[in-house]
């Protein structure tokens, strides 16, 4: 195992990395106290070796790991990747390219929704994993040979699991199932939410559109300053403050100190008369220009039955073809089909349409049934 704490050692991995096809890696961080990860460690791993890279170690310079996340004839291997990726892409402004995610493939080839990287490596490689310093804090320096023995294993195993499902795949014919995800993840929207978008994560059952105005100025401020201070959203004001805000918009910092969560000192300082500036422009967004949530309509009378009649033809079909539900079409997708044919969803797109989506339109429209048979639901053709 080598432990890179120099920008030398640094740059002669990278060197040596550069000329495998693909390498394993995964990191480790806190977030507890912080908007952005603090990122801890690095592992990687090829075929012929190991290494942990510590970001913390004094002078070193991420650049080359940087330049080697961005080498595009090299692939990354991640299991759950997307904090991961998250991590680099504040760091580098970059999204590592090109990228394979162990669970992604894991859940087109059969394991399950969501599959751990525990149970994956128990169930690939029939080795069992030392959990002993999953919560450890890994900004505490020195640390054990436990703590580094376990970091090093979670990519040496994923060695082990990618060449299983990247073989399963190629045998399946499955590449582009798994390419067609890993879209998403390189997507750099993935990981950014605009401060003016930020609204849209509180919960609220209040639509009225000058509410939806004043929330989404409060949010924007409450986004920027937790950017700025680098503290969770939270520390700078709960939801149900913003909440409270925006239903009783407080005129003056007097009014302000009264909302649940803020005192005098709050609403007297910067952070009061920053708050104070967004409520003013949350007032005086006219009504046409604050956001509106659609009303949901409750979905036509027989939708209900015809959805679990989907829903079990969508159970049967990825049953038959060893894929996870999750990956080819939920519940909101699955009304949206029992609604309308030409529904603008992934199920009826691609490699999900050949394996449900045209199955679905089928039983819809009365050209196949569902019948049982010895104990199992079987497909009948009415054509």
């Amino acid at each position: 195992m080598q432990i890179i704490t120099t920008t030398a050692d640094l740059e002669d991995l990278v060197s040596r990395f550069e000329k495998f096809p693909y390498f394993t890696i995964d990191t480790e961080f806190l977030r507890e106290s912080t908007f952005w990860p603090i990122l801890c460690l690095v592992q990687l791993a090829t075929d012929t070796e190991s290494a942990i890279v510590d970001p913390m170690a004094k002078g070193i310079d991420l650049q080359p790991l940087f330049r080697l996340l961005q080498n595009e004839d090299v692939l990354k291997v991640f299991h759950a990747g997307r904090q991961d990726l998250e991590i680099f892409h504040h760091l580098n402004e970059e999204v590592p390219k090109p990228i394979f995610d162990t669970q992604v493939a894991a859940m087109v080839c059969g394991f399950g929704e969501s599959v751990g990287y525990d149970t994956l490596v128990s169930k690939i490689t029939n080795k069992s994993i030392d959990k002993s310093s999953r919560f450890t804090d890994w900004s505490r320096r020195p640390l054990s040979d436990r703590q580094l023995t376990y970091a090093e294993a979670d990519v040496t195993h994923l060695r082990d699991v990618y060449k299983f499902l990247s073989n399963k795949l190629k045998e399946r014919g499955r590449e582009e199932w798994v390419m067609s995800e890993m879209e998403i993840l390189r997507s750099p929207e993935t990981y950014y939410i605009p401060p003016e978008n930020a609204w849209a994560r509180i919960k609220t059952r209040n639509h009225h559109p000058k509410f939806l105005g004043m929330l989404q100025a409060v949010a924007a401020w409450r986004e920027r300053q937790a950017h700025l201070q680098d503290i969770p959203r939270n520390r700078v004001l709960r939801d149900e403050a913003l909440i409270e805000i925006s239903s009783n918009p407080p005129k003056d910092s007097e009014s302000l100190s009264h909302v649940r969560g803020i005192g005098h000192k709050f609403a007297e300082g910067k952070m009061g008369r920053g708050l104070l500036d967004a409520i003013q422009e949350g007032m005086s967004l006219p009504a046409d220009q604050c956001p509106k949530l659609k009303k949901k309509t409750p979905p036509p009378k027989g939708i209900g039955p015809l959805m679990e009649l989907l829903r079990v033809l969508l159970k049967l079909r990825c049953e038959e073809n060893e894929v996870a539900q999750k990956l080819v079409c939920n519940m909101a997708d699955l009304e949206k089909i029992a609604m309308d044919d030409n529904a603008d969803v992934l199920a009826l797109k691609g490699w999900r349409r050949r394996i449900f989506g045209e199955d679905a339109l089928k039983l819809k429209n009365g050209a196949i049934a569902l019948s049982s048979e010895g104990g199992k639901i079987k497909i009948i053709n009415l054509e």
